[in-house]
């Protein structure tokens, strides 16, 4: 059984439930992927709660908040993570960017496997993406500033973010809409983030938060999702490692 530890976002969650049950559709119920979704939409702000702490590490005070904000997120994962454990699933796969942030963490604490999304989305990009190209990332200024994609990608591609400009007034924007679930507006405002990186000369953008595969094509097919040629969606990326390792 496949755990799905969701909630940051709900939609996020449910986009990558979607997924796995469009890959692996069944002619009758019974062949349908057996999975626990935990929605604990209550865990703390992941870009939020990430504070200062990778920035100034000669402030005392502000690393001692950090920590503590650190902290309360890895124990609210930790007891998310804990409850899919209990329940027997198999591996556990978390459907957010920036909570991998607390991947290593996360992992020493529990005794079965945590499919790590970057990771995955490094090794497909290997396989479809020439070394050393230049590569987009559009996710939460959390993700940015953490590095998560950057600790896999920076060897072998050239990761590219948009503007500060862009990443206020376009991705932060378009994420904060989906959470609204104003996904029309959030389609439009990412475009410009997009159109930047496209000029920029990126071989492949990848849609480094749950939330941009959802405003970018919600209202495409799923055909035409699979299809896409310079997108990489994590969350569809995530939902075929997932059912990979599940039907082993």
């Amino acid at each position: 059984m496949i755990g799905i530890l969701g909630g940051m976002g709900t939609q996020a969650g449910l986009d990558f439930c979607n997924k796995i049950a469009i890959l692996n559709r069944g002619k009758i119920d019974q062949e349908y992927p057996l999975f626990i979704l935990y929605n604990k939409s209550n865990i703390p702000g992941r870009p939020e709660s990430i504070g200062s702490q990778t920035k100034n590490l000669s402030n005392k005070s502000t690393n001692k908040t950090s920590k503590v904000k650190y902290n309360k997120v890895l124990n609210s994962l930790l007891k998310g993570c804990r409850l899919l454990e209990k329940n027997k699933c198999k591996f556990i796969v978390i459907p957010c960017n920036t909570a991998h942030y607390w991947y290593d963490d996360l992992q020493k604490k529990i005794n079965i496997p945590i499919i790590n999304m970057p990771s995955e989305v490094f090794k497909f990009t290997k396989k479809n993406c020439k070394k050393n190209s230049r590569v987009g990332l559009l996710a939460t200024e959390g993700t940015l500033k953490t590095g998560v994609y950057n600790k896999f990608f920076d060897k072998n591609y050239e990761l590219v973010q948009p503007s500060e400009s862009l990443q206020k007034n376009s991705v932060n924007k378009a994420i904060k809409l989906v959470k609204m679930g104003n996904v029309k507006a959030a389609a439009k405002a990412i475009k410009p983030a997009i159109n930047s990186l496209i000029k920029l000369k990126c071989k492949k953008i990848i849609l480094g938060c749950t939330e941009l595969p959802i405003a970018i094509f919600a209202f495409k097919s799923f055909k035409n999702i699979k299809s896409s040629k310079i997108f990489l969606d994590p969350n569809l990326i995530l939902a075929h490692s997932a059912m990979n390792k599940y039907k082993r």
